[in-house]
């Protein structure tokens, strides 16, 4: 895919830890911020990019431990969201939609529970907040072989999926922003999960989308569909 078509990368330092970022659409666009998944980088959304680069200036991070962002040894849901609010302030982004995948996704509710006002919607693609004993995500054995990220990060997000801070589910009632969860039908995800966590917050809303845990790399066409039908029926005046 032509570069001019995805942007250009960058980096820049959040408190001494070095992310990858790509920018791409109109300066003048309303900002969206692109967050992925566990072991993924920037490049998983390079299906979606230009359409969404044709409405909005969209970054699309390398977070910590992933891409060409810093892989320095220390990982949690926390430290990344603090990465990218740092990350927002340091790019001048306001406030912005907000979307995440899977840890990307986890990553983005608790951004919004400690600063909701720094979102103008929040779009969750199939993941849910993380609730005690929901989920059992026992560490895994390094690989025989590199891996592109540090390896590092996922057993420390498994531990956190297994034995979340209770607060994280709690504070989903207090959400308020305009939040879309998009679930795949075919996901290991289960469905409930996403569907209770809906019915918690104030203003959010469910759809499904026949496709894996990859909404949109799986069903491109039907994920911006559901994104572009949402932020239009929710538009900021």
């Amino acid at each position: 895919m032509a570069e001019s078509v995805i942007g250009a990368m960058h980096g820049i330092d959040i408190d001494g830890v070095s992310l990858g970022f790509r920018v791409a659409g109109d300066p003048a666009g309303p900002p969206m911020v692109l967050l992925h998944g566990l072991g993924d980088d920037e490049r998983d959304w390079h299906t979606v990019l230009p359409a969404l680069a044709d409405r909005h200036r969209v970054y699309a991070l390398d977070l910590r431990g992933h891409g060409r962002s810093s892989h320095p040894g220390r990982y949690s849901f926390e430290l990344m969201r603090d990465d990218v609010l740092g990350f927002l302030d340091a790019v001048g982004v306001e406030r912005g939609v907000l979307v995440g995948h899977s840890m990307g996704g986890t990553v983005a509710i608790l951004l919004a529970e400690a600063a909701p006002h720094r979102l103008t919607h929040l779009i969750l693609e199939d993941t849910a907040a993380p609730r005690p004993g929901a989920l059992k995500r026992p560490p895994l054995d390094p690989p025989d072989t590199p891996t592109p990220f540090d390896f590092a990060v996922v057993n420390a997000i498994r531990a956190q999926l297994t034995d979340p801070d209770p607060t994280w589910w709690e504070r989903t009632a207090a959400v308020d922003v305009p939040t879309l969860v998009i679930a795949g039908a075919e996901s290991h995800i289960p469905r409930q999960l996403l569907a209770e966590m809906v019915d918690r917050m104030p203003d959010a809303t469910l759809v499904t989308i026949p496709a894996g845990h990859n909404v949109h790399r799986d069903q491109p066409a039907e994920f911006l569909a559901a994104v572009d039908g949402f932020l239009a029926a929710r538009a900021v005046h």
